[in-house]
């Protein structure tokens, strides 16, 4: 039972990759475009997605919506850090921009064999484990 809990959501990944392949989501091309200002095209992807983000939330939050482990949603503010989003966005960005892959699709970009990107997860999680090594000193 438990490996067929896994393979549904292992199913909604491939499902959701191949999405995000044939709307070029991926593409180095589009991202190029998107940084160099000359297309609206990932804009609108990503404005899209922050979209539908919103209305989820305010819908979960208006019916009170439970997770599948039965115990209700519920969304904690943050406290608003301008070092913390300014840092954080850059070291963000410079890496979309240098690798040309966002971080989500990382692992689509290898199923579609750009196999060369796996440096770029070595990177990632590299990157990852030194945050958290850092994370007591950095501003929060």
């Amino acid at each position: 039972m438990k490996i067929y809990k896994l393979l549904k959501f292992f199913l909604t990944g491939i499902l959701f990759g191949v999405i995000l392949g044939k709307a070029e989501v991926i593409s180095w091309y589009r991202i190029y475009e998107m940084f160099s200002f000359e297309s609206f095209h990932m804009y609108g992807v990503i404005g899209s997605a922050c979209t539908v983000g919103i209305v989820g939330v305010l819908i979960m939050k208006a019916f009170n919506v439970h997770g599948l482990n039965g115990k209700p949603i519920s969304f904690k503010p943050k406290k608003f850090s301008v070092p913390r989003y300014l840092i954080g966005g850059t070291i963000f960005g410079l890496g979309w921009a240098l690798t040309g892959a966002c971080p989500g699709p990382l692992f689509i970009l290898v199923g579609y064999g750009y196999f060369s990107i796996i440096i770029v997860i070595i990177g990632a999680l590299l990157g990852t484990f030194l945050y958290g090594i850092l994370r007591k000193r950095l501003p929060h």
